[in-house]
């Protein structure tokens, strides 16, 4: 796996949702169409990190406080670590699922707050959606990553409403379906730990490789 293609896959994976940041006061008073609210946020992201890279990097904290407060409207922590939990979450006590929540909010955050500022993007252009929607409670939002050499990374958005609020719950990049392959990763975690949740818990580090743009395709 290249460096760069690293550095992309951590603002993107599970939802790389370093496009989600700086929502405005007016899309989280009323809901907006999924493509609209993402274009918004992508716009917020851009003004807030871009020329700012050297920065950051040198206030990792500041730039995790910042990643953390844009993605907390608009990502559904809890619906993705239940689901990366797969088959064990109903086996799992209630502290173990709020603590690999919070373990899973934590990495990512840590993750895509380091990718932010290590990745040369061109522009980020959110797709238009197009027709009607299949269900109305749920809707995928396509987005292209261009990097500086003209290279495009597609990503798609898996989005569900839930009170009024648009919410992500999966990302597919460059073909590789993130909810996916952790759910894949954390039954093989359980497998090597004995089946210890809590081992599982501590050691958890999700790792994707997109050097090819294949893995788990099905959805999540």
């Amino acid at each position: 796996m290249t460096s760069s293609l690293k550095k992309l896959i951590r603002p993107l994976s599970v939802l790389s949702l370093s496009a989600l940041m700086a929502l405005s006061p007016l899309a989280m008073a009323a809901p907006q169409e999924p493509d609209v609210l993402l274009r918004d946020t992508v716009e917020g992201l851009t003004t807030k990190i871009d020329s700012r890279e050297s920065y950051y990097k040198d206030n990792v904290e500041e730039l995790e406080t910042l990643v953390d407060s844009a993605l907390k409207p608009v990502v559904d922590y809890r619906y993705i670590a239940a689901s990366v939990m797969g088959k064990y979450f109903k086996g799992a006590s209630p502290e173990q699922r709020t603590e690999f929540s919070k373990v899973f909010h934590d990495t990512l955050i840590g993750t895509y707050a380091k990718g932010l500022v290590s990745f040369d993007y061109a522009r980020l252009d959110v797709k238009d959606s197009e027709g009607e929607r299949r269900y109305e409670d749920q809707d995928t939002v396509y987005m292209d990553v261009v990097d500086t050499k003209g290279k495009v990374y597609p990503v798609a958005y898996s989005m569900r409403l839930r009170n009024d609020e648009w919410k992500v719950v999966n990302v597919i990049v460059n073909g590789v379906n993130l909810g996916l392959t952790f759910r894949n990763q954390f039954d093989q975690a359980m497998r090597d730990n004995g089946r210890d949740i809590d081992a599982v818990i501590k050691g958890w580090q999700p790792d994707v490789d997109l050097e090819k743009g294949e893995g788990d395709q099905g959805n999540s």
